[in-house]
């Protein structure tokens, strides 16, 4: 990955700021945490009443490599201090089809690792509303995050300024602040001060020592997975031993970026 930071791109950066009151997190309500059978845990986004968006790799388990079993994932719409505005299961769960995820850390992976889930019931709770999509920002652009992590976990964080350093190989650089449990959490532009998602977070690395958020392609794979899911697509089929521990991990690839799934 070629990629030439500056001190004054991150300079621009907003602080994270937690959404831990009713008041501050009152505008995104469809912003979630993915409970994966209470052993750990991703960001997930309402895209429609019943679909969350997210990362695939939230979806496998490390060490076995296989899909876990979607059903003992549970969406907590608003989650914040021990309560959420709606939970929902997970009924079907469609990956990115050439998303592998026992493949070498690359771009391909990482502009790949989108996920859609489809809940058992629609999220219909007047405080819950869905985000719009747009298409992805180029570079330079400014960006915004929405994302639960390891020692933020109760409540979202919320920064809203961060930049776009480059887009390469349909994969998006930012300066976001993103760590682990940010896994699939979206990537906000704000046109007209409407906040629209146009990423999602994959991995978080460091190029020449500098830490990047890393982000996945988004229009084109999401309607893919749209249509996976109107074609009967998701249902889980197990492969062996149902194992249900979701964690993270790290490589390093031919490049020199060392890349972290969050």
């Amino acid at each position: 990955m070629a990629l030439v930071t500056t001190t004054a791109a991150f300079a621009q950066d907003a602080r994270l700021r937690s959404l831990d009151s009713v008041d501050d997190g009152r505008a995104w309500e469809a912003v979630g945490r993915l409970d994966i059978d209470g052993t750990g845990f991703c960001t997930g986004a309402l895209i429609a009443p019943d679909l969350v968006l997210t990362a695939a790799h939230c979806l496998f388990n490390k060490v076995s490599k296989e899909r876990i079993n979607h059903e003992t994932v549970e969406f907590l719409a608003g989650w914040r201090n021990g309560r959420a505005s709606a939970y929902r299961k997970v009924r079907r769960a469609v990956v990115h089809p050439e998303y592998v995820y026992d493949d070498a850390a690359s771009s391909i992976r990482v502009r790949n690792d989108i996920a859609l889930l489809e809940l058992e019931r629609p999220i219909r709770n007047t405080t819950v509303t869905p985000f719009a999509t747009a298409a992805r920002p180029k570079k330079g652009d400014r960006v915004g995050v929405v994302s639960y992590a390891k020692d933020r976990s109760e409540a979202p964080s919320l920064q809203e300024v961060c930049g776009v350093l480059a887009r390469q190989e349909g994969v998006l650089v930012m300066t976001c602040n993103v760590d682990f449990g940010s896994s699939g959490a979206p990537i906000f532009t704000f046109e007209q001060g409407i906040p629209r998602i146009v990423s999602v977070v994959s991995a978080k690395a460091e190029v020449e020592g500098t830490k990047v958020a890393l982000g996945t392609a988004l229009t084109e794979p999401l309607e893919q997975l749209k249509a996976a899911l109107a074609a009967g697509e998701g249902v889980f089929q197990p492969a062996g031993p149902v194992v249900k521990r979701v964690s993270v991990g790290g490589t390093r690839n031919d490049t020199g970026a060392k890349f972290v799934k969050p």
